[in-house]
């Protein structure tokens, strides 16, 4: 397993630099599995989403459904990403890194036997997230 860092997940899929987008294309395409931790993830989503790129809520949907469509492609925890995906596309406002902070605490609560009683935050969006709470 190797693991790739925003920028080279970023030359892959924007296709921007002849030279840094081959490298990136070989590795993606190899023989090895790629690891995309949830942090490249949510940076590549900001970086699209940013001012540069300005990329929209459905485009950066399809960017993050073609992702798990690539063969070698491994996030931390798929069911959690994807749970996240559904709950970011179903949101008014939330954005993926809240629901995907959401989805990631749930899992590892439940992987360590606790139960899950929210995760707190002042982002009135991610308020509307199921999970998410206002701190009293």
């Amino acid at each position: 397993m190797i693991a790739i860092d925003t920028n080279v997940l970023l030359r892959y899929l924007l296709e921007d630099d002849p030279v840094q987008s081959a490298k990136a294309a070989k590795l993606i395409g190899g023989s090895r599995t790629v690891l995309v931790t949830d942090v490249v993830l949510v940076e590549t989503i900001w970086t699209l989403r940013g001012r540069k790129y300005q990329l929209d809520k459905s485009e950066l949907i399809k960017v993050i459904k073609a992702l798990f469509q690539e063969p070698n492609i491994r996030f931390e925890d798929g069911q959690a990403t994807w749970a996240a995906l559904d709950q970011y596309r179903k949101s008014s406002g939330a954005d993926f890194a809240d629901a995907l902070i959401v989805n990631k605490t749930k899992l590892i609560a439940s992987k360590l036997g606790e139960s899950f009683e929210g995760v707190y935050t002042f982002d009135k969006a991610a308020q509307k997230l199921p999970g998410a709470k206002e701190p009293k």
